[in-house]
């Protein structure tokens, strides 16, 4: 058995609409829909989608947030689900909410965790309390997440005051007081600078690497996924549709990375370059399209040996791009074609 396991697990919603003054009517939405897939213990898992694809709604019901609909589900054995518990009657709903929380850790990019008027570690000390952490764990995990997360100068800040990035290396830090088994980081990069995702990259690796724990990472940030995660798995319209390596699925999406290229002035396209598409061109900066399982090392240094350059940067495919070449037309198009 995995250490996170779904079977056939689904999600609905019921949506109510009025129409006119007495008429409503209402339809169900899948917001997750029959997905099957195993964690093992250790893995670091991207799970990715297009805004509305079903991924928060999957950790919330990993969590104990949402019931599903449908299906079964494990973490490390336990099944999150509030009316299984109900159900089961084996030690009753609250022992089993208290086992689950005491192994799984949670971060969402969109909300804190942390008490919005106090300094940072008065947050953390109500952690301690709540998860009854042994004090000398509690002072080394809190140290750990301190220097590697660069929080030593917002220890004594209210997390109000914070910023949207000083909060969420907050959140993570958060997340790990109680040595958690499991990870689930939801858009954990979101509002950060190059340095701190940078930063927060290197806590996970470590993290993973001295602790074994599992992460499964949703992100719409690719390149959280090419540092961090070995394995990919992409939902969308709440299926899963691919479950493999990253370099398997720009494989199979076709997808493409740009270079742009700032050159010193103005020049004809640069349709020269093995390996790269001309795609458009502003005054003296040109855009080269390749393939995204490719290395621009090649690509750049091919370049930079024949044209005057000023700069150079690699732009990633946005995911729902990808999706769409993988799928076939735009996100509103195969929408329609599932309703």
């Amino acid at each position: 058995m995995s250490f996170i396991e779904l079977e056939s697990l689904e999600k609905t919603f019921t949506i109510r609409r009025k129409e006119g003054l007495l008429k409503r009517s209402k339809r169900e939405v899948r917001a997750v829909d029959g997905i099957s897939f195993g964690v093992e213990r250790g893995e670091m898992v991207g799970y990715i989608g297009p805004n509305g694809a079903g991924k928060s709604t999957t950790i919330k019901m990993l969590t104990g947030i949402l019931t599903p609909s449908g299906g079964r589900l494990r973490v490390a054995g336990i099944d999150p689900s509030p009316s299984s518990r109900l159900r089961s009657g084996r030690g009753g709903p609250n022992r089993e909410r208290t086992r689950l929380a005491q192994r799984i850790g949670v971060v969402f990019g969109q909300r804190t965790t942390l008490w919005w008027d106090l300094p940072l570690k008065d947050s953390y000390g109500l952690m301690h309390r709540m998860y009854r952490i042994p004090d000398a764990r509690y002072r080394e995990n809190l140290d750990r997440c301190v220097e590697l997360l660069d929080l030593g100068e917002l220890l004594d800040v209210p997390v109000r005051q914070l910023s949207l990035g000083q909060r969420m290396r907050g959140d993570i830090a958060a997340a790990l007081l109680h040595d958690p088994e499991v990870l689930y980081l939801d858009e954990p990069t979101i509002g950060l600078d190059v340095v701190s995702k940078a930063r927060v990259r290197e806590f996970l690796r470590e993290l993973n690497a001295s602790q074994g724990t599992t992460v499964l990472l949703t992100t719409h940030d690719l390149t959280d996924i090419e540092q961090l995660c070995s394995r990919v798995m992409v939902i969308d319209h709440g299926k899963l549709m691919y479950d493999g390596k990253l370099a398997g699925l720009h494989a199979v999406g076709e997808s493409e990375r740009l270079l742009v290229v700032d050159l010193e002035r103005e020049l004809p396209p640069i349709e020269d370059v093995p390996g790269a598409r001309f795609v458009r061109a502003e005054g003296p900066r040109q855009y080269l399209a390749f393939p995204a399982s490719s290395s621009a090392a090649p690509l750049v240094a091919a370049v930079a040996a024949a044209y005057p350059l000023v700069d150079l940067s690699v732009r990633e495919p946005d995911i729902e791009a990808v999706i769409a070449k993988m799928y076939g037309g735009t996100r509103e198009e195969r929408r329609e074609s599932l309703m």
